[in-house]
């Protein structure tokens, strides 16, 4: 269940509720994504392993102890500009165009749009409480798509 997010103001990082209740719920994950939560925390927990006492446990602001997906070195969390370069680093190994996280969630809807989901699906799985801010910011419909829609109008009106 997703319902806080960590965020950085200012200096400091906090753990807060996110913004919207749209944005709090539970999300189907492709296979592809539960097997990479399952080696994030395999390494997790090699890393927990190796820093021993060192290890400090993340707790929120009433004393409930946290479990993030990912962490620093020593179970600290991970800052969001350190996030951030993070991901274009895995965008260099992997040698694709970089991106930042907000261009993958772009992708995200636009893969959306070209695979005919209906726009609030989109919506849910991005979390936004508005069809409008997925449909106009977000989601773009590929040169491909468009080409086939126009394909497809003209062979209707025949």
């Amino acid at each position: 269940m997703v319902d806080h997010q960590l965020q950085r103001v200012r200096r400091e990082l906090l753990y807060r509720e996110t913004k919207t209740e749209a944005s709090d719920d539970s999300l189907p994950l492709p296979d592809i994504v539960t097997t990479a939560l399952t080696l994030r925390q395999a390494e997790q927990e090699a890393a927990r392993s190796a820093a021993g006492d060192a290890w400090r446990q993340f707790y929120d602001e009433d004393g409930q102890q946290i479990a993030l997906v990912f962490t620093g070195r020593y179970g600290t969390p991970i800052d969001p500009r350190m996030f951030n370069r993070a991901f274009t680093a895995r965008c260099d190994a992997a040698g694709v165009r970089r991106m930042t996280v907000h261009d993958a969630r772009r992708t995200c809807a636009t893969l959306l749009v070209d695979l005919d989901v209906h726009p609030r699906v989109i919506m849910r799985v991005l979390r936004h409480a508005d069809q409008g801010v997925t449909m106009k910011i977000y989601a773009k419909a590929s040169s491909d798509k468009t080409r086939d829609a126009l394909r497809r109008l003209g062979e209707s009106l025949v």
